[in-house]
């Protein structure tokens, strides 16, 4: 893991932003995503929350089926922001954006100050098949 570079910090800041949006009436905790495409296409995501748990989205896999959606699966970075210490991606969002790109940078909060890493060293061992 490194510091984040201005770029990634403008990213990050993108993610701080949108998380306003996010839709959370049972966490209380808002998470929101920013992702940067291969061609430099942006698009943002947040958490949104269902009364059943299982059936909730993270913010960064909304941002990446927005951006599938709109015909882009080549990622380069992820900014991920939550109002805590440390807010990495979850399991399930390391593998969703691993089939995307296991070079991906994430850009996130690890113990109460940004940094930002190669998605294959958050995800060492991916499914594939």
């Amino acid at each position: 893991m490194r510091d984040p570079t201005d770029d990634e910090l403008e990213l990050y800041e993108r993610a701080r932003a949108i998380s306003a949006n996010a839709y959370v009436p049972h966490s209380s905790f808002p998470v929101g995503a920013a992702l940067r495409t291969a061609d430099g296409s942006l698009f943002a995501g947040v958490n949104v929350e269902n009364d059943s748990f299982g059936l909730t989205c993270c913010a960064e896999r909304t941002a990446a089926f927005t951006a599938v959606t709109a015909g882009h699966t080549a990622f380069t970075a992820i900014a991920v922001h939550g109002n805590a210490a440390s807010v990495p991606p979850c399991g399930a969002c390391r593998q969703v954006l691993s089939q995307f790109s296991d070079a991906l940078v994430v850009i996130f909060p690890r113990d109460g100050r940004l940094v930002a890493a190669a998605l294959d060293e958050l995800l060492p061992v991916q499914f594939e098949l």
